[in-house]
């Protein structure tokens, strides 16, 4: 098997089998397969595009390639959240601390920025001296201790994703629904979790410019999710403005803290709210939505959620630490020119649809 027959065969419409989906991936993995090869698999995939069977091939090659985390010695629930990107998504840092304060564990791996959107990890390396590369045994025990935790992929997890991801980064083939489909679920379904809630950005400012596309692209990452035995529900949020008042990483930690204070812009405080419910709801933590919202809701106004035991004992606590730090950055932007949008651009709706739902 040779990677420029694969390459060709693809380039010209054709079903790529399991067989020569796992060679293309295990092979770059490893190194045999050099950069310029699946560059070019990659285009042709983009431009062609993929079914069903090579979309479940390609995730199933992405996740193997590494280690598949088991959570089996924490009790309870273990619940993640997946956002597709745009300008100013903060909302992991918010839900993170939420959910976990309501009594679920959150394992969270993120990435680093894709296109034009800003990467989770990069946003919390604005934060000075936190770690995202902990090792897997780190990240088990901050897990135990806090309820949740926020790291970078590591050698043993996706290490096919990891190095996909970057090299669609470079070559614009960022904006294809089974790339990015492959991508967000092999990467998910090896945190060990038992239930995801995907926001999936559809507008001007998201990979997904109509919502049609959107759409397909959540239903296929809840019908992945399905086959996996997981629970999933995705929400088509809107991305034709920023989310939140403040772009850029340090701006954002800011503003995130702000909305754990129970302050913040009220587009970005409900989107997060909403997220909780889900996240809340699918851990089986609460009977419906709609007390999931109320439980997210009591998690700020009472303060578990900024002020955890637990912060003096891990990393997150220098969200408090630094915040005067993190303040003073937005200040400085202010003085240099910038400006919050008006207050009148956040009137509509951030969530439009909610699609088919895997648990259901």
């Amino acid at each position: 098997m040779r990677a420029v027959d694969l390459i060709r065969k693809k380039r010209d419409s054709g079903e790529l089998t399991r067989e020569e989906i796992n060679f293309l991936v295990s092979g770059y993995t490893r190194g045999e397969i050099p950069d310029y090869q699946m560059a070019a698999w990659l285009m042709a995939v983009w431009i062609r595009g993929m079914n069903r069977s090579e979309l479940a091939a390609l995730t199933e090659a992405m996740l193997y390639s590494g280690e598949v985390l088991d959570h089996s010695e924490i009790p309870g629930k273990k619940v993640d959240k997946h956002s597709t990107g745009g300008i100013g998504d903060k909302t992991s840092l918010i839900l993170a601390p939420i959910v976990a304060a309501g009594g679920l564990t959150v394992p969270m791996i993120s990435g680093r920025g894709l296109g034009h959107t800003g990467g989770t990890l990069d946003k919390l390396e604005a934060i000075p001296g936190f770690n995202v590369n902990l090792s897997l045994g780190e990240f088990r025990r901050v897990l135990r201790e806090c309820g949740m935790g926020l790291i970078g992929q590591t050698a043993e997890i996706a290490p096919a994703d990891k190095k996909i991801y970057a090299l669609r980064d470079a070559t614009s083939t960022v904006e294809n629904i089974g790339l990015i489909c492959a991508s967000i679920m092999s990467k998910k379904l090896a945190e060990g979790i038992d239930a995801l809630v995907l926001d999936v950005k559809t507008g001007s400012g998201a990979f997904m410019k109509k919502e049609e596309d959107s759409v397909r692209l959540a239903e296929v990452m809840v019908e992945t999710g399905k086959r996996m035995g997981k629970k999933v529900v995705a929400l088509i949020t809107d991305m034709d403005q920023p989310l939140g008042r403040m772009a850029g990483h340090s701006n954002e930690v800011a503003e995130s803290i702000e909305v754990l204070k129970g302050r913040g812009p009220a587009d970005l405080r409900d989107l997060s709210l909403d997220l909780a419910a889900w996240m809340f709801y699918l851990g089986e933590r609460t009977k419906t939505v709609e007390e999931g919202r109320r439980l997210a809701e009591t998690m700020i106004a009472t303060g578990p959620a900024h002020r955890r035991p637990e912060f003096s004992r891990n990393e997150f606590h220098q969200w408090l630490r630094h915040r005067d730090q993190l303040r003073a950055v937005w200040h400085c932007a202010r003085h240099a020119g910038w400006r919050p949008r008006k207050e009148g651009r956040q009137d509509r709706s951030r969530c439009r649809t909610r699609v088919s739902q895997a648990h259901r």
